[in-house]
């Protein structure tokens, strides 16, 4: 979940300040800004504002906090900055809906954000429509200089707020899940049942490997520099892990049997009683889940999700395999396309692999868990100022997840895009593929 820049091209200005270049450029750029705003609201239009204040843990948000801290984004790291005396819309919101932006100024702590009863649903629909009319109003006048300087935020902000789409759902999902009716997000919709594909294996590596993305077009700071690795020879599972495999883990003991498990991970087994994937609740010897179409049966050919990287791990052990290094991932995903099951389908559920030659499951679905921890790459350097906060400062502690999921907007994602979380955390929509050596 990084900060990303990318090379913009300089345009001369006419005597109005735009080029006729300039001017579809900004267009082009003015659509994609209304569709990401737009679809923010969309995601939220199911909840109540009674839904959207709730904070079920100190890991998520707020419904109405993401659509707040999304627009600070463009009014604190825009307008701000490129729109010389621009009016905020309450002062007192560069406090409110600040996130992590330390040298910003001071934030209200994460678990607290919960707290903020005030201001209202409403208030934020307002602030919301200031903020867009500022930045329609910026696109179309702003001076060639201007504008090229803005454009790099600006798409770094949409990018922002996609990824906030997807927090949405991961928290209101938790949010639901506490909720003893357990309510439903979106009605249920039915998919093409069929058989899991068998699973087979695709070999990989054994020389050199550039990772890393290069080129103008979009990308986190923590994607790049691209570099050369050595990957030795691999085998990578044709097809994400099921619940029904993972259902048999279960059966064999798997969450009680602690040499199949890292020490912490052993630990939070124990502390956390662990002993089925979040949002799994067993009833007669059989299993439903939490999803956001309510509590539903286990769809045993769907791929298993909201697991850690202790239960990815531990799972693979069990399996005589192991997970794959991000830069196998990388690897193998380099020349497939990026499609998938995203947020895009409506279905806000991971499904079966349809049973396709080749490597299914790449992008989409879940994302897939990595070994590899989340770090620098050689030759890495923080963004200069505010922005280099994004993505450097959490180099820590953390495991790198590749290929999106089932509510990951599609045009998000890229084979190099590196998603990051602790090794603890379950409720992202996070499964695993398997690999091993040759």
């Amino acid at each position: 979940m990084g900060s990303g820049v990318i090379a913009t091209p300089r345009f001369g200005a006419s005597d109005s300040g735009v080029s006729k270049v300039d001017a579809r450029d900004r267009e082009t750029l003015r659509q994609r800004y209304r569709r990401v705003r737009a679809e923010t609201e969309r995601l939220a239009e199911p909840l109540s504002e009674e839904d959207q204040v709730v904070q079920s843990m100190a890991d998520a948000s707020p419904t109405k906090w993401h659509r707040a801290h999304v627009t600070w984004f463009f009014e604190t790291l825009v307008l701000a900055e490129h729109v010389p005396g621009h009016e905020a819309f309450d002062p007192q919101y560069r406090y409110l809906f600040n996130s992590y932006y330390e040298s910003v100024g001071s934030h209200p702590p994460r678990p607290e954000r919960g707290l903020l009863t005030r201001p209202s649903a409403a208030d934020i629909v307002a602030y919301r429509r200031h903020v867009d009319a500022a930045m329609e109003a910026f696109i179309a006048t702003a001076s060639c200089a201007s504008w090229n300087a803005a454009v790099p935020r600006i798409l770094l902000g949409l990018h922002h707020e996609q990824q906030h789409q997807e927090l949405i759902l991961m928290d209101i999902l938790h949010v639901f899940s506490c909720n003893p009716v357990l309510p439903a997000y979106r009605k249920y919709r039915a998919a093409a049942a069929h058989a899991a594909p068998q699973l087979s294996w695709r070999e990989f590596g054994g020389k050199i490997f550039e990772i890393g993305h290069a080129g103008a077009d979009f990308s986190y700071d923590n994607e790049r520099p691209r570099h050369k690795v050595y990957v030795g020879a691999f085998r990578l599972a044709s097809r994400l892990v099921t619940n029904a495999e993972w259902k048999a883990f279960i059966s064999d003991g798997g969450y009680a049997r602690p040499e199949l498990w890292l020490s912490d991970g052993w630990a939070t087994v124990r502390r956390e009683g662990w002993r089925a994937p979040l949002y799994w609740l067993e009833s007669n010897g059989e299993w439903r889940g939490m999803s956001l179409s309510g509590l539903q049966p286990i769809e045993d050919t769907a791929p298993v999700c909201h697991i850690s990287l202790y239960e990815a791990d531990a799972y693979a052990r069990w399996a005589g395999k192991r997970l794959p290094t991000e830069a196998e991932w990388e690897v193998a995903a380099r020349r497939l396309p990026v499609e998938g099951n995203f947020l895009d389908s409506g279905l806000l559920r991971p499904a079966p692999a349809p049973g396709a030659t080749g490597l299914e499951q790449m992008f989409g679905d879940v994302w897939e868990w990595t070994q590899s921890a989340y770090a620098a790459y050689p030759g890495f350097k923080t963004e200069a100022g505010t922005l280099g906060e994004y993505n450097g400062k959490f180099m820590s502690n953390q495991y790198v997840l590749r290929g999106g999921a089932c509510i990951t907007p599609a045009s998000h994602l890229r084979a190099t895009y590196r998603n990051f979380f602790y090794p603890h955390m379950r409720w992202q929509f996070a499964g695993l593929r398997l690999a091993e050596d040759t």
